[in-house]
């Protein structure tokens, strides 16, 4: 069965662009992402990086508010009982994307968890393997997979990944090694903001650590940061070496200075990196191109166009500039409608 166009995504753009397909009766099929521990490590689980995300104060439609009854009527019994208590401040991160997978599936999507590993775009249809070992063919395809945090790679942090050292606060700062503690915070851009106010829920302090003496964060969340009485913001500092040991984890850090002072030493049970995000385009191998930051590359203004015609690009996965779950909501759009039109033209 060829499909009239698969997506390649969970996340804002990925459920944006079911749910346009959808409507068109295009019968859109997703493919998710798998469910595994590597993926979970990477931080690229199903429902992408807003749902690693807390509360969610700039998407326009979910102002602050209890939405407990809309959360338990809107969402699959079944999906809701997975689902962290509602905060009763609006829609997190988590709720949002899950309703935006929902309204996919209201609309006739059909979804598969497992992540696209190889693709063949050297012919019509296009030929998409699956982790699992199915091939899917495909008239169109809409690439939405994303971006993944980054780390710094050191062997120290490395090796106490899941023992103190994390990329996702949401994820990990509630666990009781980071209760009433001081946590150190790596980055300096509305992530790294984010993070570090997120964990002043639980920390005892927060040391958000940047290589320069000015954060690169939006000036209203950089205000906050320096406003908050837990975060303590430690200027021209890198994260040196995650220190600990195997009994306890991390234990603390250490700071080297890009100002030539001494080495600074800080106790934390917790290190939380946040210095940006990577493409997930490895699994494409070149056959679309990319940018020299490895995002796949838009080859028409004000469209969603790549170098394969037929194959259209949505959300973080193609931008490096916005990077917000609104724009990536919109590029995803886009691509469905561009998808839509294309496959009009070529008479699908």
């Amino acid at each position: 069965m060829c499909e009239k166009v698969i997506i390649i995504g969970s996340g804002p753009a990925a459920w944006t662009a079911a749910i346009y397909c959808a409507r068109a009766s295009l019968n859109p099929l997703v493919f998710e992402g798998a469910v595994t521990e590597e993926n979970r490590l990477a931080g690229t689980l199903p429902l992408g990086q807003l749902s690693l995300t807390t509360e969610v104060e700039n998407f326009p439609g979910f102002p602050v508010g209890d939405l407990t009854a809309y959360l338990d009527h809107a969402i699959s019994a079944d999906r809701r009982a997975m689902m962290a208590p509602h905060g009763k401040q609006g829609a997190s991160g988590p709720e949002l994307v899950e309703l935006m997978r929902q309204q996919a599936v209201n609309f006739g999507a059909r979804i598969v968890t497992d992540d696209i590993v190889d693709v063949d775009f050297s012919a019509p249809p296009f030929q998409l393997t699956a982790l699992e070992g199915g091939i899917h063919q495909s008239h169109a395809v809409i690439v939405a997979t994303g971006a993944r945090a980054n780390y710094l790679g050191l062997p120290s942090e490395e090796a106490f990944k899941n023992r103190g050292v994390s990329a996702c606060a949401v994820c990990d700062g509630a666990l009781p090694r980071f209760r009433n503690k001081p946590l150190v915070v790596v980055g300096g851009g509305d992530s790294a903001v984010e993070e570090a106010d997120y964990l002043t829920k639980f920390a005892s302090t927060v040391f958000l650590v940047h290589r320069r003496a000015e954060l690169r964060a939006s000036r209203i969340m950089a205000q906050r940061a320096q406003n908050h009485p837990k975060i303590k913001i430690l200027w021209n500092r890198t994260l040196a070496e995650v220190l600990g040991n195997d009994k306890d984890g991390v234990t603390g850090a250490r700071l080297a200075s890009t100002v030539g002072d001494p080495d600074l030493h800080v106790d934390a049970t917790g290190v939380f990196v946040a210095i940006g995000h990577t493409p997930n385009t490895a699994f494409l191998k070149g056959r679309l191109a990319l940018t020299d930051k490895q995002y796949i590359r838009w080859t028409t203004p004000a469209r969603t166009y790549t170098s394969v015609e037929g194959v259209f690009a949505a959300g973080d996965v193609a931008d490096d500039y916005y990077r917000q779950a609104i724009t990536a909501a919109g590029s995803g759009c886009m691509a469905a409608l561009d998808a839509e039109r294309w496959l009009a033209a070529k008479g699908f």
